[in-house]
């Protein structure tokens, strides 16, 4: 894994969304195993809006209205990936493309400010550019914080 650390050591509460949201979901995603995120989701409150890239709201739908149809859409992606050679693991990779280092909270509510803005190298020497940024939006149960929900795929830059 990269030398990237959690920028919320002192804070509990954002260090947990931030490994969630960032080395977890990385790992999990070049993995191709759901199961290693699952538990990261309220299931019942989850809603997916995308984005389609377009600053134009009109343009955005409710294209994962359940969890089921978020998973199987991220598992095609993380299929389509691993059939890329990169020049280094993927989860190191995306640790240096992506940042998170804003997270609100609002009693046991949180927004968390996902940034997709690098590259990643692919091993014939070109690059796979990462654009658009994801708000995610988490709820703590009591228990510990899940992801209630995302508008994702938003165009960045």
């Amino acid at each position: 894994m990269s030398e990237t650390k959690n920028p919320f050591a002192g804070d509990a509460d954002r260090a947990f969304i931030w490994e969630m949201l960032m080395p977890r979901d990385f790992e999990a995603f070049a993995a191709q195993d759901w199961s290693m995120v699952a538990g990261d989701f309220d299931e019942m409150r989850f809603l997916g809006i995308h984005a389609h890239n377009s600053p134009n709201q009109d343009d955005w739908n409710a294209a994962f209205p359940t969890l089921q149809a978020y998973r199987d859409e991220w598992l095609r992606q993380a299929a389509e990936s691993a059939s890329v050679a990169y020049a280094e693991p993927l989860p190191s990779a995306l640790l240096k493309a992506v940042t998170l280092d804003r997270i609100d909270i609002n009693g046991n509510v949180a927004v968390a400010h996902k940034k997709f803005d690098g590259t990643v190298p692919l091993a014939d020497g070109g690059v796979d550019r990462l654009n658009w940024q994801t708000l995610y939006f988490c709820r703590n149960d009591g228990d510990r914080w899940r992801i209630t929900g995302f508008v994702g795929y938003m165009k960045y830059r």
